[in-house]
């Protein structure tokens, strides 16, 4: 769904930061948003990984600042509600993938988890029309209410006679 984009690494005492090329990613018809203003950087991932736990930093941590962008109020507030423990109180997403063995994997992964979650802020809900029950509806909705109360009439014993 992106772009390949050149890539450069630099150390740090974090670890390595990626900075982007000029590739634009789509979100939508209206949403373009600048790979330069998505930060990634690797860190050690958790979990289970045999010999290289420790020795190598696969996990991705990407960062991406929801100011840079402008959105509709409804969108911002639908992203604000679909990011969650996600964004931070500055409206800065973090999205940490460790689900791939690789850098590379794990840095599409973060990327596509971002325009996903943009995507989906982006698309409006669709208003519900209230409609009223039909006749039928009704009359089976009652028919069946009136079945489970004959069967539960029914249970009961008449009572000790002592």
């Amino acid at each position: 769904m992106h772009k390949t984009a050149i890539l450069s690494l630099t150390d740090s005492r974090q670890g390595e930061i990626l900075s982007f090329g000029d590739a634009m990613l789509r979100i939508s018809r209206d949403l373009t948003i600048d790979e330069n203003d998505i930060e990634i950087s690797f860190v050690r991932a958790s979990g289970p990984g045999g010999q290289n736990v420790n020795k190598l930093s696969t996990a991705a941590q990407l960062r991406f600042d929801t100011r840079r962008i402008v959105l509709a109020d409804d969108a911002k507030a639908r992203l604000d509600r679909l990011a969650g423990q996600r964004m931070t109180k500055d409206g800065v997403i973090v999205i940490h993938a460790q689900r791939f063995r690789t850098q590379e994997r794990n840095r599409a992964d973060a990327i596509d988890r971002l325009l996903e979650l943009l995507r989906e802020a982006m698309t409006r809900p669709i208003q519900r029309r209230p409609t009223k029950p039909t006749l039928g509806s009704k009359k089976r909705r009652l028919e069946g209410k009136k079945r489970r109360s004959d069967v539960k009439a029914k249970r009961g014993s008449g009572g000790f006679d002592d």
